[in-house]
């Protein structure tokens, strides 16, 4: 039996998700939350196989609720889903320690595939995600992971990436420091992340180092 936790703030949603996976012999639907507050609370009472976590869940980020679960119940196996397409955030949350992402407009078939494969041990990704895991720093850039950004905000977030300070971007992109803090803040919600440490994790994933 395949024990399921479902973290997704749409009851619907978290409702669906229980619906399909109870009316299949091998999953157990153990819980689910609606926040990361109640996530964390109830993994402190469950153990689950698999934690199925929504990628704009609230309160803390996807990919910091991710890094939390990873530090704090080792044991338990992350798969992500989104609204957002793969080319969004499929590779960093890999990166980040996710053992599959899902779109949410997958099939049930696929979703009771990825969790299968991920209760198991198995990474659950893409053909092409595979490939783009693959390539060697430098080799080939993922450029479809720019489509929500200006060319001005992959320019700043490059420069942030390298090290440089708010007043060095804005002398490097001839800006002034509170635009180069308002493009900063625009990058953290478009990626989102709330914090330096993380942005600049986006920009490493995004293979902007």
């Amino acid at each position: 039996m395949i024990n399921v936790f479902i973290a997704d703030s749409h009851p619907i949603v978290r409702l669906g998700i229980k619906q399909v996976l109870d009316s299949t012999s091998d999953f157990k639907v153990i819980g689910d939350a609606s926040t990361t507050t109640e996530l964390f609370e109830a993994l402190e009472k469950v153990s689950p196989d698999v934690v199925m976590l929504e990628m704009d869940i609230p309160e803390i980020n996807g990919i910091a609720t991710l890094r939390k679960i990873k530090q704090d119940f080792p044991s338990t196996k992350v798969l992500m889903y989104s609204g957002q397409s793969e080319d969004v955030y499929a590779l960093s949350t890999i990166r980040a320690g996710a053992y599959g992402y899902l779109s949410k407009t997958a099939d049930v078939d696929y979703i009771i595939s990825a969790i299968r494969k991920v209760a198991e041990g198995n990474m659950f990704i893409t053909n092409e995600l595979a490939q783009r895991l693959a390539f060697d720093e430098g080799t080939q850039k993922p450029r479809r992971f720019f489509r929500k950004l200006s060319t001005r905000e992959v320019e700043v977030l490059k420069l942030l990436a390298s090290g440089k300070r708010n007043k060095e971007v804005a002398e490097g992109l001839n800006l002034n420091e509170k635009t180069v803090s308002t493009y900063k803040a625009r990058l953290m919600r478009k990626l989102n992340v709330d914090n330096l440490v993380d942005l600049l994790q986006q920009a490493k994933a995004l293979e902007l180092y």
